[in-house]
């Protein structure tokens, strides 16, 4: 009787470890799956207009320009979503994220836009083994969500230099800066008017480099 007695016992506790172990588990994975997930937002080119220019008499006296992916200041070269609460100090939203870097994002939609405007004959993005009578390049100065205003507002600064492949010379070059008010002080009001603000700023480099190819005289 005692034998059996203590074998009754060792299998009441064994069952009970056993029990406690899989609660643990279960517990764990609750955990695990309880941890909030990413959301992933992303530039994209909707609603982006091309630039006006007036006809030119043959395409054949048009420009090939090639379009340098973007740089992008420190800071600004991840995909993390910047925010502004204290001047100089630029901090992250914990669970959003850009699909890509703005710079990888950005560099087809600046091709796009300038190609829609029919200022140049064809607009290619590096690399490629195309050659190119202009090449462009950008750098993305800051792109943040700015929460020290009321209503949050978006600002987005791109530099960009227009330059002669023959002889490496910069033509002209502008840096584009717009401020747009976000709808709400999260990261979903900041991706929107970040969206916005980039329409703003390619609609207007586009105009810029179809006035630029105009005016500036080129080698021959």
């Amino acid at each position: 009787m005692r034998a059996m007695t203590k074998l009754s016992f060792v299998r009441t506790h064994r069952l009970g470890a056993i029990s406690l172990l899989l609660m643990l588990v279960a517990g764990c994975s609750a955990l695990q799956s309880s941890k909030p997930q990413p959301f992933f937002y992303a530039l994209d080119s909707t609603g982006i207009t091309a630039a006006t220019r007036a006809p030119t008499p043959a395409s054949t006296t048009l420009s090939t320009l090639v379009v340098n992916p973007p740089h992008a200041a420190s800071g600004f070269d991840s995909q993390r979503i910047i925010y502004v609460r204290e001047k100089h100090q630029l901090e992250y939203f914990s669970h959003s994220e850009w699909v890509d870097t703005p710079a990888r994002m950005l560099a087809p939609l600046i091709a796009a836009a300038i190609g829609n405007s029919g200022a140049f004959r064809a607009v290619v993005l590096t690399p490629s083994a195309a050659a190119g009578d202009l090449r462009l390049d950008t750098e993305i100065v800051r792109l943040q969500h700015d929460l020290r205003t009321q209503p949050s507002q978006v600002r987005f600064t791109l530099r960009a230099h227009l330059v002669e492949n023959a002889t490496r010379r910069v033509l002209t070059w502008r840096e584009f800066d717009t401020v747009v008010p976000a709808a709400s002080a999260n990261p979903y009001g900041g991706v929107v008017a970040a969206n916005q603000a980039v329409k703003t700023v390619l609609e207007n480099l586009s105009t810029f480099c179809a006035e630029a190819v105009r005016k500036a005289p080129m080698a021959k």
